[in-house]
C-alpha cells in the first residue's frame, strides 16, 4: 500500500482553513448532532460561562474557549449526548460604557438627555455586532457548537432601528418571523437555536421571579452602606471587582492635620490620603495597646503614636518628648473638628460627637497611629460609627460632587477638592504639612476613574443566619425561613470540585 507523501513544510493557517472548509462542506457539526439523536446515550451538558459581547475576543478568551471545546468533544467521543451551548453576556456597564464612548457621553445625564430607550437600543445593537464578530472568531478557532449565523445577527442589529416591525431571522432551526425586539429577546431559545444571550426575556423574567420570591419571604430590605463608588459611572463597585482588577499605583497629596483638643493642651496629629473625607470627620481612632507620645514640636504640643514619631515629624532635632501613655488612656478625649462650621455638620450634631475611640485595627506603620473616622465616607468608618453610635454625614452625590450643606465646598467635585481644603486648613492654622504619597489605589475597572467610598441607600438580600446544625435536623419550616439551608439543598445535588468549595460558598 502506498501513501501520498507529506510535505515536511506545513503551512498551519492554510491547513486550518482546509479543515474548516471540509467541515463546512460536509456539515460536520450537524452530522455529529444527528448521530446523537434517537440513541440511548448518557447526557452531558456544557453551558458556557459567557464572554461579554462588547469587543472582539482577546487571546485569553481564545485560550479558555479552546479548553471548553476540548471537553465537549471528549465527552462526545466517550459516547455522551452533548449539549454544548455558547453564551454571550450582554448586561451591565461593560456594554454601556463603550456605547457612551461611541456617543461621546461623559455621564449618566447625557444618557437621559439622549433617551433611555434609544440608548438601550444602541446597547443591544452593539451586543449583536460584537457577538457576530466573536462568533466568527470562535469558528475560526475551530470550536464546534450551535452557532448563530453572523450575518443574520448583523441583519437583526439593523432591524432594531425599527424594533416593533416584523422581520425574519434565520436561526439554526430555520427561519422565524417576529418583531425585531421579540427576536432579540428570544435568541438562544429552542425555536431560534444558537447561542444564549443574557439579555433574553427568559433570563430577565427569571431574575425578577427570583427577586419576587425573595420579597415574599421578607428577605429584601433597604439599608445603608459605605461602598466603593465610581463618580463617572455613577454606580457602586463591588469589593470583588476591586480585588480582581481594580488597583493602580497612584500618587496623591496626603495631609497631616491638627485636631485641637478641647479639655487639655495640644492637638491630635492625624494623617489621611483622602483630604475630602476631613469634611465629614466625626471621630479619631487609636489602638488601646499602642504607646502614644505627647511631644512639643516648635510651638505645638502634639499627640501621636511612638512608632510613627520619626516618620511623621521629620525634624527630630526640634522634638521634645513630654510623656508617654497608652491608647486606652486617650479613650473619650474631646476635640474640635476641622470643618465644624459647615451647616450640615452642625445640623447633624457632629461637633458634639467628636471624641477619641478605640479600634484594634489601628496601626503605626504609616501615618500617625491616629486614624480619622468619617462614617459617611468609608467602610470601616461606617462600622465603627454604628458601634459607637456616631452620626454619618455623607458629602458626595452620585457624580462625586459635594452636596448642599457643606458651605463653600458645596458644588466642588471630589477630584478638585484637595487644594481648596488645604488652603482652608492653612487659614485655620490646622495644616501641619502635606506629602506626596504613592500607593495602590482602587479605580473603576470599566472607565479607569478613581473610586471614592460613598454612603448610599441600597437594596439588599438577607442571606440568613449561619448554619449551626446538621441539615437533616432542620425542619421544613426552618428551611423556608433560612436561605442558607436552601443553598445547602441545592449544593448537595451537585458534585463540588474541589470538595471544600461548598464550605467556602457558605462561609
Amino acid at each position: 500500500m502506498s501513501y501520498k507523501p507529506l510535505d515536511s513544510k506545513v503551512e498551519i493557517p492554510a491547513l486550518e482553513r482546509e479543515v474548516q472548509r471540509f467541515w463546512e462542506e460536509t456539515d460536520a457539526y450537524r452530522r455529529r448532532v444527528e448521530i446523537q439523536e434517537g440513541e440511548d446515550r448518557p447526557h452531558w451538558s456544557f453551558i458556557d460561562g459567557p464572554i461579554t459581547a462588547n469587543n472582539p475576543m482577546g487571546v485569553h478568551h481564545a485560550w479558555g474557549r479552546t479548553y471548553k471545546d476540548l471537553f465537549a468533544r471528549y465527552r462526545f467521543m466517550r459516547g455522551y449526548e452533548v449539549r454544548n451551548q455558547n453564551g454571550f453576556d450582554c448586561q451591565g456597564l461593560w456594554v454601556e460604557v463603550e456605547v457612551e464612548k461611541e456617543l461621546g457621553f461623559e455621564s449618566k445625564l447625557d444618557i437621559e438627555a439622549y433617551g433611555l430607550a434609544d440608548f438601550v437600543k444602541k446597547c443591544k445593537q452593539r451586543v449583536l455586532k460584537y457577538s457576530a464578530i466573536q462568533t466568527e472568531q470562535s469558528i475560526r478557532l475551530g470550536m464546534w457548537t450551535d452557532w448563530n449565523d453572523p450575518e443574520e445577527l448583523r441583519k437583526l442589529a439593523e432591524a432594531l432601528e425599527t424594533p416593533l416591525e416584523e422581520t425574519t431571522y434565520v436561526g439554526s432551526r430555520g427561519p422565524v418571523t417576529g418583531t425585531a425586539e421579540w427576536l432579540v429577546g428570544n435568541l438562544g431559545m429552542p425555536e431560534l437555536g444558537g447561542s444564549y444571550y443574557t439579555l433574553s426575556d427568559e433570563n430577565n423574567y427569571m431574575i425578577w421571579a427570583a427577586l419576587k420570591s425573595c420579597h415574599k419571604r421578607g428577605w429584601i430590605y433597604n439599608g445603608a452602606d459605605a461602598m466603593p463608588w465610581c463618580p463617572r459611572c455613577s454606580t457602586g463597585i463591588s469589593q470583588h471587582e476591586i480585588v480582581t482588577e481594580g488597583y493602580r499605583e497612584l500618587t496623591h497629596t496626603s495631609v497631616y492635620v491638627l485636631f485641637r483638643l478641647r479639655d487639655r493642651e495640644g492637638s491630635l496629629l492625624i494623617w489621611t490620603t483622602t483630604p475630602w473625607t476631613l469634611t465629614s470627620n466625626v471621630a479619631a481612632a487609636v489602638h488601646p495597646d499602642l504607646t502614644y507620645v505627647k511631644v512639643k514640636y516648635r510651638d505645638e504640643v502634639l499627640y501621636l503614636s511612638k512608632g510613627a514619631l520619626k516618620s511623621a515629624i521629620q525634624d527630630q532635632k526640634n522634638v521634645e518628648v513630654l510623656g508617654e501613655l497608652s491608647g486606652a488612656e486617650m479613650d473619650g478625649w474631646r476635640y474640635s473638628g476641622p470643618f465644624d462650621e459647615l451647616p450640615l455638620i452642625e445640623e447633624m450634631g457632629v461637633p458634639e460627637a467628636h471624641r477619641v475611640i478605640l479600634w484594634d485595627e489601628v496601626g503605626e506603620e504609616e501615618g500617625t497611629g491616629i486614624v480619622h473616622i468619617a462614617p459617611g465616607a468609608g467602610k470601616e468608618d461606617l462600622m465603627l460609627g454604628k458601634q459607637y453610635g456616631l452620626p454619618a454625614p455623607a458629602p458626595l452625590d452620585d457624580f462625586g460632587v459635594i452636596i448642599d450643606g457643606f458651605g463653600w465646598l458645596s458644588g466642588v467635585h471630589v477630584y478638585d477638592s484637595a487644594e481648596p481644603i488645604f488652603e482652608d486648613l492653612r487659614k485655620k492654622d490646622l495644616l501641619y504639612r502635606t506629602q506626596r504619597y504613592t500607593h495602590r489605589y482602587p479605580v473603576c475597572w470599566r472607565c479607569g476613574s478613581e473610586l471614592v467610598f460613598r454612603h448610599v441607600s441600597e437594596w439588599f438580600i438577607d442571606m440568613g443566619e449561619k448554619l449551626d446544625k446538621p441539615l437533616e435536623e432542620v425542619t421544613g419550616e426552618e428551611k423556608e425561613r433560612n436561605l442558607r439551608y436552601q443553598i445547602m439543598d441545592s449544593a448537595n445535588e451537585v458534585e463540588w470540585i474541589p470538595e471544600f468549595g461548598l464550605k467556602r460558598e457558605l462561609d
